[in-house]
């Protein structure tokens, strides 16, 4: 059996020898299975791929694929996907050791046993700072709210697919790509291996809270229109709350001679409403955004070089 382990690094250069060293010893447990790592270099500007470049040439099991440039993870687990499809399964991680190698053993145990995804479930977050935690909370909440297909609470992008399962996600053409939502979305038979989240072995991460908030409303809009609908909903509920406002205002002034509510009321409804219509027009925007992108066709990742890899 041929199983490929699917990496994205960017910046990654302290930590590889760790993943190296902790990898390798997992592999060794397992000498009945064929294993290659498949590294996709996401335009880092340290020394990164010259680390891997030494790393493939004393193994030729070592394949990797340097982008032109930084295209974001979405992307190169895309183009890592599509130069591991030979292989009968493919194992995503990640090189910060935060996803332990040591779920390589459970994953190929169920996917011997006929389950096509298996993905890791983080059952402890220690590692992690209570605002991450708790973001990632509110985000799987409002992320299995209004999607078609809940996802697994924390259930991030390390997981085995089977063959037929990583081709399946390949097959799915949008440029605007949520990975957790794809491989969610393909469904065949799935299950989960739990583990406890590590602390990263070296260097920094690269994910800032801007860039998590960022992340998290591309999953969002990626995976469900519900959020426009909402909106329709929101604005019918306040054109009824409107109308039944100004029949009360009225009777006020016919009956008992109240006069009209004066500056202050007519600044609150104005900036109210006003605030409403941004933020409506914002959540139109996000969707117009992805349509643009979409609409552009252009590739999702540009190759600048390969290492013991044929093309895909």
């Amino acid at each position: 059996m041929k199983i490929a382990l699917l990496i994205p690094v960017y910046n990654e250069q302290e930590v590889l020898p760790f993943f190296k060293e902790e990898t390798q010893a997992v592999l060794r447990t397992l000498p009945q299975d064929t294993f290659e790592y498949v590294f996709v270099n996401d335009g880092s500007s340290d020394g990164t791929l010259n680390w891997l470049k030494n790393w493939a040439e004393q193994d030729k099991s070592v394949k990797i694929i340097s982008l032109s440039r930084n295209f974001g993870k979405e992307a190169a687990l895309t183009a890592g996907l599509s130069f591991a499809a030979g292989a009968d399964a493919v194992i995503i991680l990640d090189a910060d050791l935060q996803d332990p190698p040591s779920l390589i053993v459970p994953f190929v145990q169920k996917f011997k046993e006929g389950y096509d995804v298996v993905y890791g479930q983080r059952t402890d977050r220690q590692q992690d700072s209570f605002l991450k935690c708790f973001s990632a909370r509110c985000f799987y909440t409002c992320y299995n709210a209004i999607a078609s297909r809940p996802m697994p609470p924390n259930a991030g992008d390390c997981r085995l697919l089977s063959k037929r399962a990583a081709q399946a996600v390949l097959r799915l053409p949008e440029r605007e790509r949520f990975m957790k939502g794809l491989f969610n979305w393909i469904g065949f038979r799935t299950v989960s291996v739990p583990f406890a989240r590590q602390a990263r072995k070296a260097g920094q991460t690269k994910w800032n809270y801007w860039r998590l908030w960022n992340f998290a409303l591309e999953g969002l809009t990626a995976s469900s229109t519900v959020p426009l609908r909402l909106w329709t909903y929101f604005g019918f509920a306040v054109s009824a709350f409107a109308f039944l406002y100004a029949l009360w205002v009225a009777a006020q002034k016919i009956i008992y001679g109240n006069p009209v509510s004066g500056y202050a009321s007519l600044m609150v409804a104005i900036l109210f409403f006003s605030g409403v219509q941004l933020i409506s027009l914002g959540v139109i925007g996000e969707y117009l955004g992805r349509i643009f992108t979409e609409v552009k066709q252009r590739p999702l990742y540009l190759t600048d070089e390969t290492v013991n890899c044929d093309e895909p």
